[in-house]
């Protein structure tokens, strides 16, 4: 009745983009963080950050992996520096930090407003009697969760944090989401990956996941399918319409 397979018993959503619409918020932070970066180095000739950068490079990785790939990208290096490197740091974790300061501070004065369709979602998912967990490269998951009342329906939360505890890889390899399956005792094929960053469902597909939703919200539904997913949606809403 929720639109997936009857042999998934798990979900596994991510967060920013899929759940809640913070991924624009965490692009506009990028985007500050870069280009104040570029012009610093570059002077006023600089070339922005682009939305088609932070798809190639940047979105559903985790913080400094998405510094150092988008700045290679532009044949830029630098040192990787220690975590807790200050904001004006010249070093991977030095902007990874002052990136993050900067969405906290959006975040906070915007708030979080999840998707409609993603809660309707949740709560048929739930009421399914499927498993359902959050998988997020991001180290403010537990923030967002609860800024956006979604905390009652996860049961169990891979992010950024349990990432760096565990020493998993971040999307695009597929370790959270086996993380994700792990915690609910679940084979990768019985578990549902919705994603709505490139490397995200890379990571689903890569992982032998039995069901990969792919949430077009950056107008890149053929790129989603390129990369592995086996259906892709506006919003999640979708998977519930004519299933009544």
């Amino acid at each position: 009745m929720i639109g997936l397979p009857d042999t998934i018993t798990a979900c596994l959503f991510d967060l920013d983009g899929v759940l809640t619409g913070t991924a624009a918020q965490h692009r506009e932070a990028w985007k500050r963080t870069f280009d104040e970066f570029l012009r610093a180095r570059d002077g006023d000739t600089f070339s922005p950050f682009t939305d088609t950068d932070y798809a190639a490079y940047v979105d559903g990785r985790p913080r400094a992996d998405g510094v150092r790939t988008f700045l290679t990208s532009r044949g830029i290096e630098l040192p990787e520096g220690k975590p807790d490197d200050g904001i004006d740091a010249a070093t991977v974790n030095g902007v990874g930090n002052r990136k993050n300061q900067l969405v906290l501070k959006i975040i906070d004065e915007e708030g979080v407003t999840p998707y409609p369709g993603s809660v309707r979602y949740l709560e048929a998912a739930k009421a399914a009697g499927l498993r359902i967990g959050v998988v997020t490269s991001s180290a403010n998951g537990a923030k967002v969760l609860d800024a956006a009342d979604l905390t009652k329906f996860v049961e169990a939360r891979i992010d950024g944090i349990v990432l760096a505890e565990k020493g998993l890889r971040g999307k695009p390899a597929p370790d959270s989401f086996l993380a994700g399956a792990e915690a609910f005792d679940v084979a990768p094929e019985h578990a549902a990956v919705f994603e709505d960053a490139l490397a995200g469902v890379q990571a689903g597909k890569d992982g032998g996941f039995g069901y990969v939703v792919g949430v077009n919200r950056a107008h890149q539904a053929g790129e989603l399918l390129e990369h592995g997913a086996d259906v892709v949606v506006d919003d999640l809403a979708e998977l519930l319409e004519d299933r009544k």
